[in-house]
C-alpha cells in the first residue's frame, strides 16, 4: 500500500530593511548646467512568510517604501499609502514522482503557482525583479510549471484590470500611476479625468511629455502569455522564451476650454489591445573552474526578436536585441569584455506608422545597460536605439567585493540632428557617452551588509539631444554615489 510520507511543516519568516543614500548629479538624464545636486535616503522595509508542507508552498512579502522625510511627523489621510503586498502566492503540486500517493505521474514535477509573484529568468535581462528599485516589480499572474528529465518548462498568463467591474460594464484598461491634474496650454491646472492621460503637444499634433516605456513608465500590459523552455547540457544551458503582451488601445483627445486652455491626452476607451511578441534563445557556459591552472572562463550569447505592434499601435519591423560577452576568473580576480545591441530607429529608412525599436520588456536595466539609469528606464532611451560595448572587472573575497565596470555607450541606427542650426539631412555622430560604474560591497554579519557605489557618465550632445532635446544646454559630466546597508534577517535561524 502506498504511504503519505509524515514530516513536519517548514516555516521561514525573513525580514529586510534597506537604507539608501544617494548624491544625484546627472542620474537617468544629463542635469541641467550650474544645477545643484540631489541628495536623499529611501528605505525599503520589508517582511517575507513563507509555508510548505506535503503538496504546497506559499509566501506572503509585505513591503514598505518611503523617502526619509517624506511623511509629515504626524501623518494625514492626504498623505496616500506606500504599504503594500509586494508578494502573496501559492504553489501547489499537481504531480511529483517522489510522491507515492499521486497515481497519475507521466512527469517528474508539475505545479501551478498562482497570485502575486516575481517572475526571474535567467539574467533578468527580459523578466526579473527589478530588486535594485525599492518597490521591486511583481506581477499578478498564474504560473504552470513542469519538469522532466532535465528539462524545464514554464507557462504563464495574466490578466489586468483596475476595477471589479461593479456598477461598470466592458474591460477596457487604463495604465496606473495617472496624474490627478496637468497644467493647460495656457498654464491653468486642469483635473484629469478616469481613463484619460494627459500628454504635451505642439502644433495640434500631441506627443507624450515623458516618452512611455515598458520599464517605470504608466503603461502597464492588459495581459500576457508566455513559455520558457530550459535545459542544462554538461555546463551549458540553453533557454527559450516566447513572450506576448498586450496593450490597451487609445485614442487621441483633449479635455479643458478655450479660456482654460487644453490639455491634450489619450482616452482609453477603445475596445481592442495592440499584441506584441517577443522570443529568442539564450546560451550560458562554462569552462574549467576558478583553481585550475587556466582559470575558469563564463560565457553567454543571446539574441531575441519582437514583431506585432507596440503600445502606440506601431507595426514592428526587424526589431531585436542579440550580444555575448565572457568573463575570465582566476582565483580571486575576474575580468571580460562584452557588446550587445538593442535596435532602434533608422531615420533614413523608417516609414510612418512602422517602429524598429525593441523594448526589452519587464527586465532589470539598471543590472546590464549601466548603474546610471539612462536607458530603458523611467527617463526613456533614444529612439535610434543602443549600442553597449563594456569590460567588467570583479573582486571576490571573503567579506569584501568589488567590481568596475567601463561601457561605450552609441545609437544603434542613424538618428537625423533637427536642432534649428543644423542643415537639412544632418546625421548625429554615433557616441552618446562614456560610464564609469564602481562598486564595493562588504558583509558585515551574516545578515548585514553594506554598499558603496560611485559612477560617472561622460556625455555627449547626441546624449543630450536623443533624451532631452536639447544641447549644449546641459552638464556633460554625471556623476552618482550611494551608500546602503541592507539587513536581511532569518527569524526562524538558529546561531551558527
Amino acid at each position: 500500500m502506498a504511504t503519505r510520507s509524515t514530516g513536519v511543516a517548514q516555516f521561514s519568516l525573513v525580514g529586510q530593511l534597506r537604507t539608501r543614500t544617494e548624491l544625484r548629479n546627472g542620474l537617468g538624464n544629463l542635469a541641467p548646467k550650474d544645477a545643484p545636486a540631489a541628495f536623499f535616503t529611501s528605505q525599503r522595509t520589508r517582511l517575507t512568510f513563507g509555508y510548505k508542507w506535503d503538496r504546497i508552498q506559499f509566501q506572503t512579502s509585505i513591503q514598505d517604501v518611503r523617502v526619509w522625510g517624506q511623511d509629515a511627523s504626524t501623518i494625514n489621510n492626504a498623505d496616500g499609502n506606500r504599504l503594500m503586498v509586494h508578494e502573496a502566492w501559492a504553489e501547489v503540486t499537481l504531480i511529483n514522482r517522489a510522491d507515492t500517493t499521486i497515481k497519475f505521474r507521466p512527469i517528474e514535477n508539475l505545479s501551478l503557482k498562482i497570485g502575486r509573484q516575481e517572475l526571474v529568468y535567467d539574467d533578468v535581462r527580459l523578466l526579473g525583479n527589478l530588486d535594485w528599485l525599492q518597490q521591486g516589480r511583481r506581477f499578478d499572474a498564474a504560473l504552470l510549471k513542469a519538469q522532466h528529465r532535465g528539462w524545464a518548462l514554464d507557462l504563464g498568463v495574466g490578466f489586468n484590470q483596475n476595477t471589479d467591474a461593479f456598477g461598470m460594464v466592458g474591460d477596457n484598461y487604463t495604465p496606473g500611476n495617472v496624474p490627478a491634474s496637468a497644467l493647460s496650454t495656457k498654464n491653468v491646472t486642469l483635473a484629469i479625468p478616469a481613463g484619460f492621460i494627459p500628454t504635451a503637444g505642439k502644433g495640434g499634433a500631441p506627443v507624450l511629455a515623458t516618452p512611455l516605456s515598458t520599464n517605470g513608465q504608466n503603461q502597464q500590459f492588459k495581459s500576457f502569455q508566455m513559455a520558457y523552455l530550459a535545459h542544462k547540457f554538461n555546463q551549458t544551458k540553453f533557454s527559450a522564451l516566447l513572450f506576448k503582451d498586450d496593450f490597451q488601445k487609445y485614442r487621441s483627445d483633449s479635455l479643458g476650454s478655450a479660456a482654460a486652455g487644453y490639455v491634450y491626452g489619450r482616452r482609453y476607451d477603445v475596445a481592442g489591445t495592440n499584441s506584441r511578441v517577443t522570443y529568442g534563445a539564450m546560451l550560458i557556459g562554462q569552462l574549467g573552474d576558478a583553481s585550475s591552472k587556466l582559470g575558469k572562463v563564463q560565457w553567454q550569447a543571446f539574441a531575441y526578436g519582437q514583431n506585432g505592434k507596440d503600445r502606440d499601435g506601431l507595426s514592428l519591423k526587424k526589431a531585436y536585441h542579440y550580444g555575448g560577452n565572457v568573463m575570465f576568473q582566476k582565483g580571486l580576480l575576474s575580468f571580460g569584455p562584452g557588446y550587445e545591441v538593442l535596435s532602434g530607429n533608422n531615420a533614413t529608412t523608417i516609414q510612418s506608422g512602422e517602429t524598429s525599436r525593441f523594448d526589452p520588456l519587464y527586465g532589470t536595466p539598471h543590472r546590464h545597460w549601466g548603474y546610471m539609469d539612462y536607458f530603458y528606464v523611467g527617463t526613456g532611451s533614444p529612439a535610434g536605439g543602443l549600442q553597449d560595448a563594456f569590460l567588467k572587472f570583479k573582486y571576490t573575497g571573503i567579506r569584501l567585493t568589488t567590481t568596475f565596470d567601463m561601457h561605450y555607450f552609441a545609437l544603434a541606427a542613424p538618428t537625423y540632428n533637427k536642432m534649428p542650426d543644423a542643415p537639412i539631412g544632418t546625421l548625429l555622430p554615433n557616441k552618446l557617452g562614456m560610464e564609469y560604474d564602481f562598486v564595493a560591497n562588504y558583509a558585515l554579519s551574516r545578515f548585514t551588509s553594506l554598499e558603496f557605489g560611485y559612477s560617472i557618465m561622460k556625455g555627449t550632445n547626441s546624449l543630450e539631444y536623443t533624451k532631452q532635446g536639447t544641447m549644449d544646454e546641459k552638464n556633460k559630466l554625471g556623476t552618482w554615489s550611494y551608500l546602503m546597508i541592507n539587513i536581511r534577517p532569518d527569524f526562524l535561524a538558529t546561531k551558527r
